[in-house]
């Protein structure tokens, strides 16, 4: 296979992975509470807001809006809608005349019977958005920003399309979650490099770091007694018939499918660096180019460990705020479960990221090493049989 063919060649399976994907159902198409209703978007004409009670910041009751519906089955219809407040700051939304609005519309034959206001129609917006990076990564990346590109659409359908729909229907959140992440590993990281050595040394490394993840996320959650029902909204899914789930297997999974993409990374930039020693130095051991990779890896981890920390914590400075103004105790913070939980995502995968260093750098060493040594004798082999030929 020539070289162009095998860089190549990823994408090719990328493109015809993601028609299966875009192809396969998920199985939950069909929900019951969605039948017999239609969806479309709405503009908002007026609003009456005599039902809604204000109580300090808290707001309650039922705001009534005459829209215009603007798409599906009653297009051009105006009718009216309605927005239930439960007075909640996190989930409650206020509509004005001129918004456009997401509604669901409950209906009998071709009569209209209610229309819930649903939230603020964003998709337009989200669809600029990405055609905007799109855009960007393509312009400062060029061909590989296209493979990116292909690499992200292809992790958000397996995740939608492959990881949820095998975890709702009761399949092992861990040996799941570790198969479909180990996969998108390999197809991510071949889109990188084709099918070569190279893809092998870093996602071997890079799954060895996350089978690392996994072992001491399995160990700690059950030491530390977390529950699955840390995470947020999982609760809902008990209550709504999927009793069955094991939602602290499934914390479990999520800690090292959370962490697997600082440890491609990671996994690529030794991978990388060790390729490029091999090939300033054809005649260097495995030995030497693995402690070079090493070297890399340690000057890597100490911004790869803060990564994951910021991206952790990130999301919860309202908390941290929260204790701080209430002058919370440290020592009762630590101990709270879902700060605990938020300890072993960080911890746990800051320690599946330092061994994929190592690993990363011993795997590429020494499968490079025998593959430049490869590339040596099969050049001195043919020069041979060239001279042979040319003294006959």
């Amino acid at each position: 296979m020539s070289d162009k063919l095998k860089y190549n060649m990823p994408v090719i399976v990328c493109i015809i992975l993601l028609a299966v994907l875009l192809i396969i159902p998920t199985g939950y198409e069909d929900a019951v509470i969605y039948k017999g209703t239609d969806r479309c978007a709405a503009r908002v004409i007026s609003v009456n807001n005599s039902a809604i009670i204000d109580t300090g910041l808290i707001r309650s009751g039922e705001q009534t809006c005459q829209i215009e519906l603007l798409g599906g089955k009653f297009k051009g219809q105006t009718t009216e809608g309605y927005n239930v407040l439960n007075g909640s700051l996190e989930s409650d939304k206020i509509f004005s005349p001129g918004d456009k609005v997401l509604v669901v519309i409950d209906y009998k034959d071709n009569n209209i019977i209610s229309v819930n206001m649903i939230d603020h129609y964003r998709i337009n917006l989200e669809l600029i958005l990405a055609l905007c990076f799109v855009a960007f990564l393509v312009i400062v990346a060029g061909r590989t920003g296209i493979r990116a590109i292909l690499s992200f659409i292809i992790t958000v359908l397996m995740i939608w399309k492959v990881l949820v729909p095998l975890y709702l229907n009761g399949f092992d959140p861990i040996i799941t979650g570790f198969i479909i992440t180990t996969a998108l590993t390999v197809i991510i990281i071949s889109l990188v490099y084709g099918f070569e050595a190279k893809t092998l040394a870093a996602a071997g490394g890079a799954v060895l770091g996350l089978l690392v993840t996994a072992v001491l996320g399995i160990i700690f959650t059950g030491s530390f007694k977390i529950h699955g029902a840390i995470m947020p909204n999982s609760e809902s899914l008990l209550y709504s018939g999927y009793q069955h789930l094991n939602l602290t297997k499934i914390f479990m999974a999520s800690i090292f499918i959370g962490s697997s993409g600082a440890v491609m990374d990671l996994a690529v930039d030794i991978t990388s660096a060790v390729n490029e020693v091999i090939c300033k130095k054809p005649d260097i051991s495995a030995k030497e180019a693995a402690i070079s990779g090493m070297n890399v890896g340690r000057a890597a981890m100490g911004t790869m460990t803060t990564t994951l920390l910021l991206a952790y914590s990130g999301g919860y400075i309202a908390l941290l705020m929260v204790f701080m103004a209430q002058g919370t105790p440290v020592f009762n913070i630590l101990n709270y479960k879902y700060v605990s939980s938020e300890i072993i995502d960080t911890i746990v995968g800051s320690f599946g990221l330092v061994s994929v260093a190592p690993f990363t750098a011993a795997v590429s060493g020494f499968l490079l090493t025998r593959k430049k040594s490869a590339q040596i004798q099969n050049e001195t082999d043919g020069n041979s049989a060239e001279n042979a030929t040319s003294n006959i």
